[in-house]
């Protein structure tokens, strides 16, 4: 456990916290070193005339984006953000508000891109980009995981997500970088996945897979690499090939593609499906690690591209795939590009091809925690909130014990897991425990008067974030399980091949 204080627990929603000035202002990420920085095109460090390039990329993304101006002129501080943000509930450091978070950025935008803020600057509260609001811009434009909560309740619909990838990325152009995405992104970019993971360890990764379910089974199901001609590319989270409870779902979605007998395949060359391309808000590094799918999918003669449980993965998939790496016309024009796990196995369970038993997991009462990125920015399958339903249905035809959480915590409404974004890093730990507070409560809710005793989800940062954070709040880390972990308990293998 860290050294500082876990938030205590309270209903939720409850009145806004008090004010707590500063409280996280010594929260930052550890800075990126020139060789996280160097292979994505950032200068290595802060260059020396940071401030004109800094306001020149700000100006750039201002007529790139029309959407960064809308936001940044709109606000009218009415505060109807103010409590809906899960660091300044778990913080309340008031510099967590999205407004305030926001206004960090906007006082530079006016005090350089407006005639108000040209002229008398102090009227309009314009400040100037110099090293104490850079400082700023780093502590608490990582306090933010993107998740998109607050544009929810914004009558303007400003998106801080936006804002934050925005700072973010001039940030990066300046030579500022952080650590733990930068890293990453490299790693993609040189072997094909955030772990670093080579092709032979991943090779006799999915090999102990297949002796685990053989073993646990009697029956022979794959997990393929590199097979040229499937039908399916599965692009999924490195995470699921080994960390837990991810490598569960994993093990459900090759259960799920042999009991329907559906041929796919990993590729070696795309083994990520997560996207920290858009956390840093960078286009072009989107845009590189993007483009692995497209040629793993030509290179491989695929059909269908289906993309496994991570929520910004789906978000980057679902949202900019197409324009990222599109045109995806090679692909078989029956499927969507892409498509969620979750749509592959629901559409299985409508048409009767998935023999489920749900009373394999009446040892569980199990809640389902919608990810942000999946429930603010995407949809799944062909009806509008498609998103939430599917995966409830996936679930609800594998348990026979399934509980909502407040609903004022769920779907749109959903608090992210703290750990979105880019945060998901142990010099972030303070900041991640105390973010997920929102989350922490609603679950304490139904654990005490439902007897929940599992909480599913579908994303692996999430999974990771969760199991984290829960012994925190006196919860058992191992109460955060995949969806696909529930499918691969319930299904019946040898009766449907």
């Amino acid at each position: 456990m860290a050294d500082f204080e876990t938030p205590a627990l309270r209903e939720y929603p409850d009145e806004i916290p008090p004010l707590r000035p500063g409280a996280t202002a010594h929260v930052r990420p550890f800075p990126a070193a020139p060789a996280h920085q160097e292979p994505l095109g950032f200068p290595g460090e802060l260059v020396e005339d940071w401030q004109a390039r800094a306001l020149e990329k700000m100006g750039d993304l201002l007529g790139k984006y029309r959407s960064l101006q809308v936001f940044l002129d709109a606000c009218v501080r009415c505060g109807a953000c103010t409590d809906k943000c899960h660091y300044f509930l778990g913080t309340q450091d008031p510099r967590n508000m999205p407004v305030a978070r926001q206004d960090l950025m906007r006082s530079v935008y006016r005090r350089h891109f407006t005639l108000g803020g040209k002229i008398a600057p102090a009227l309009v509260g314009a400040r100037e980009l110099d090293r104490e609001m850079l400082d700023q811009w780093y502590t608490y434009f990582h306090q933010c995981s993107q998740c998109r909560r607050c544009s929810v309740f914004c009558p303007y619909g400003i998106d801080t997500a936006e804002i934050s990838m925005a700072a973010r990325e001039i940030m990066d152009h300046v030579g500022q970088g952080q650590k733990y995405c930068n890293e990453i992104i490299a790693k993609v970019h040189k072997i094909g996945n955030n772990l670093g993971l080579p092709g032979p360890a991943l090779e006799d990764t999915l090999e102990g897979l297949e002796e685990e379910v053989k073993e646990d089974t009697g029956v022979d199901v794959r997990f393929p690499l590199d097979v040229e001609g499937a039908e399916v590319l599965l692009v999924t989270p490195s995470a699921d090939f080994f960390a837990e409870p991810h490598v569960e779902g994993l093990i459900g979605y090759a259960k799920v593609f042999h009991q329907a007998g559906i041929s796919w395949t990993l590729s070696t060359y795309a083994s990520e499906a997560a996207n920290f391309g858009m956390f840093i808000g960078s286009y072009e590094n989107m845009r590189r690690i993007a483009l692995r799918i497209r040629k793993a999918a030509q290179d491989l003669g695929v059909k269908r591209i289906v993309f496994g449980e991570c929520g910004h993965a789906w978000r980057v998939a679902y949202s900019f795939l197409n324009t990222l790496a599109g045109p995806w016309d090679f692909l078989d024009k029956r499927y969507p590009v892409p498509q969620h796990m979750c749509e592959v196995t629901y559409d299985l369970i409508r048409r009767g091809a998935l023999n489920l038993d749900p009373s394999a997991n009446d040892h569980m009462t199990v809640t389902f925690h919608d990810s942000c990125n999946v429930a603010r920015a995407s949809r799944m399958g062909d009806m509008p909130g498609g998103q939430f339903h599917i995966p409830r249905e996936v679930i609800k035809a594998s348990v026979n014990k399934f509980v909502e959480m407040d609903p004022a915590t769920t779907m749109e409404r959903t608090f992210c897991c703290g750990g979105g974004g880019g945060l998901l890093t142990d010099d972030l730990m303070e900041i991640r425990v105390k973010g997920a507070l929102p989350r922490m409560q609603a679950l304490k809710e139904v654990v005490e008067r439902e007897g929940v005793t599992h909480m599913a989800a579908i994303c692996a940062i999430c999974k990771s974030q969760f199991t984290k954070v829960l012994p925190y709040y006196d919860l058992p880390m191992d109460m955060i399980v995949s969806v696909h972990q529930l499918v691969s308990n319930a299904i019946q293998l040898g009766t449907k091949e």
